[in-house]
């Protein structure tokens, strides 16, 4: 059975969107994968079709009505479902390249995209949904993140990268950042491809290449850098 990505959301015209073109769209049409976006509306009980209403105790902005939420999760949470249902939201846990990976392993996930000034809370606890974040800035929904998470999956499903080898070099899956990369010219602008590179000498290639990857890292991420350290025991 393939991967299979439920999206709940308030624009379901936003998908696939950038996740049907490149690698992604190839996979979605080969069926490596499955997309489905629903709209949260199709669940509102008044001629309206409202979905929010006001913050209790007051407050700007409106808030994601639990029942109208809950009931659109159930309608595409088959018996049994495996999935995690994820939540995009600026308070959850940062999207890593190891939760990435963990995701692509499974059978695929529900994911919510909020809007407004929040999801009610009781939403959240009663249907186990786990808060993710890709960043510390606040956009106006979580359609654009859905899709960043959704690409930093498929393209870890089986098949969907043509060289295997190139998604294990990637910054992040070794704890370090990606090391620089050249082609040709030989010369641009007067600057060299660095001449390890072309020695043919793979082992000095390789040494060269983990050289810069921690140069960088330990420059621009001393985070990842400490915690590299601490793994590799110094």
């Amino acid at each position: 059975m393939s991967f299979r990505a439920d999206i709940l959301t308030l624009y379901p015209e936003m998908f696939p969107g950038n996740l049907g073109m490149s690698l992604s769209g190839k996979a979605l049409e080969r069926g490596d994968w499955q997309l489905a976006a629903t709209s949260i509306r199709d669940y509102a009980t008044d001629k309206h079709r409202s979905v929010d209403d006001t913050p209790s105790g007051g407050g700007a902005g409106m808030v994601l009505r639990a029942d109208i939420l809950a009931k659109a999760i159930d309608d595409v949470t088959e018996v049994d479902d495996p999935r995690p249902r994820l939540l995009m939201s600026p308070r959850g846990k940062p999207l890593t390249q190891e939760r990435a990976r963990e995701l692509a392993q499974g059978p695929g996930v529900i994911i919510v995209c909020g809007r407004f000034e929040g999801v009610d809370e009781r939403v959240i606890e009663a249907r186990n949904l786990e808060e993710v974040s890709i960043g510390d800035y606040i956009l106006s929904g979580g359609e654009m993140a859905a899709t960043i998470v959704l690409d930093a999956v498929v393209r870890l499903l089986p098949g969907v990268m043509g060289n295997h080898e190139s998604g294990e070099t990637e910054s992040f899956e070794n704890g370090l950042l990606e090391h620089p990369h050249y082609t040709r010219p030989q010369e641009f602008e007067g600057r060299l491809v660095p001449e390890v590179l072309t020695s043919g000498n793979h082992r000095l290639i390789d040494e060269w290449r983990l050289d810069q990857s921690r140069k960088l890292t330990q420059e621009r991420r001393p985070d990842l850098w400490a915690a590299y350290l601490a793994k590799n025991d110094g």
